[in-house]
């Protein structure tokens, strides 16, 4: 492997851990797609994604450990980790194209969410966090993301703002339970073979310093441009995922 390849894995892994840090996302709709651009079986990116993001994750959610909702975080974990485990197992079985159009109609109500108390407050008032709730939609959003190598992490945030959490707590929430839910979905990976060990450590490593970067930028940054910036992020990755989609 060449000192080319090398830098290449090492920023694709700090590009993903900076959104990751910054957002609370998972990174694996950043990653994903670039290991496959540059050679990557897609199983085997999907394999590495889900080896780094528990790492990754472990570092963001120590460093915005102060705004961890444990209450909430348990039951993200329990629906999260099944819809992981289930989403991994059904890989390939199902229509890109389907996966993408639904991913984009998800990602779009998740956004909605993020301003749901400033779009329509009557329905915001009505949203009920109870643990049913949110078990329940961190199963299915695992389900769509599981089915696609990734976490739940580039949806968790603005659910979880959806749910009441403000956008700190949101962010740390989402990076602690990730940990978990992407821990179960590897097991799968691993146990099929279809992890490259060699890539998988340099993008772990660029991904490691990436993240924790992103984490002191996102506890310097105001609220209301963290909630801006992650409503974009989540319809641009979403949009490239059925781009991607579309001309493959």
């Amino acid at each position: 492997m060449g000192a080319d390849v090398i830098i290449i894995y090492f920023g694709i892994g700090m590009l993903a851990g900076l959104m990751s840090g910054i957002f609370g996302i998972g990174g694996g709709s950043v990653r994903i797609p670039l290991l496959h651009l540059v050679g990557l079986p897609l199983v085997s990116a999907y394999g590495i994604n889900l080896l780094i993001i528990p790492f990754s994750s472990m570092v963001g959610a120590i460093s915005h450990r102060d705004n961890l909702d444990r209450h909430v975080a348990k039951y993200v974990i329990l629906g999260g980790v099944g819809g992981s485990v289930v989403g991994a197992f059904f890989v390939g079985t199902i229509s890109p194209l389907w996966l993408a159009v639904l991913f984009v109609m998800i990602s779009a109500v998740t956004v909605i969410g993020i301003y749901l108390e400033k779009l329509a407050p009557r329905i915001a008032r009505k949203v009920n966090p109870n643990p049913m709730n949110i078990t329940v939609g961190t199963f299915f959003l695992n389900l769509l993301t599981g089915m696609r190598g990734g976490s739940g992490g580039s949806l968790f945030p603005s659910f979880l703002k959806t749910m009441g959490l403000n956008i700190r707590r949101a962010i740390a929430t989402s990076l602690f339970s990730t940990v978990f839910t992407a821990s179960a979905g590897l097991l799968v990976y691993y146990g099929r073979g279809d992890i490259l060990w060699l890539p998988a450590v340099l993008v772990l490593a660029g991904s490691l310093l990436g993240v924790r970067i992103g984490s002191l930028i996102s506890m310097r940054t105001k609220p209301r441009w963290l909630e801006a910036s992650l409503a974009v992020v989540v319809m641009a990755l979403a949009a490239i995922v059925l781009y991607k989609t579309l001309i493959m």
